[in-house]
């Protein structure tokens, strides 16, 4: 769900006051995001068989790249191979790279899953709902493996994964 994106019933053009000002009253900006006693914690749910059955196909896929997604290492030398060879292909030839992010995503929450206190829920929240890992059905702490890949695959950046997912893992040991 965009941050900034407008809702399907929502208004497109400013009401007579707003254009005989020239401008839209800035206190007003927000308003109609979220209906009144609408909560801004997050739904949480269990996963069922479509959502498992996502994340067993990413993990089959990865072991057949030879990832282990118990070692991040293996995960990270994994993603940034892919985006390399996504980089260096021509524009026209390129595999899909949601499909990419979608399978180191799903690894990197399986790792999350295996390695710490956090579980795999269906999260939805404020900008919709997604497939994620959270402590039970608290839903006060939420980790979002595409959020993770996906920004950092829009920058271009490597090398990233043992520090940041390493990090979640020694914060939230299942020990």
């Amino acid at each position: 769900m965009a941050w900034f994106g407008r809702r399907r019933d929502e208004r497109a053009e400013p009401d007579a006051g707003e254009e005989a000002s020239g401008a839209l009253d800035p206190s007003a900006a927000g308003a109609t995001l979220m209906d009144d006693g609408e909560s801004l914690r997050p739904v949480v749910a269990p996963i069922g068989a479509e959502e498992r059955g996502r994340i067993d196909a990413a993990l089959a896929a990865l072991a057949q790249e030879g990832v282990d997604v118990d070692d991040l290492d293996s995960l990270s030398a994994g993603l940034d191979a892919a985006y390399h060879a996504w980089e260096r292909s021509p524009e026209g030839a390129r595999p899909d790279h949601a499909a990419v992010v979608e399978r180191y995503a799903l690894g990197i929450g399986e790792h999350l899953e295996r390695h710490t206190d956090l579980d795999w829920q269906v999260v939805t929240d404020v900008f919709g709902t997604d497939l994620a890992l959270t402590e039970g059905f608290k839903g006060t702490f939420v980790v979002v493996p595409h959020n993770l890949v996906a920004g950092r695959w829009m920058r271009g950046e490597t090398g990233w994964l043992p520090a940041v997912v390493g990090h979640m893992v020694r914060r939230r040991n299942r020990r």
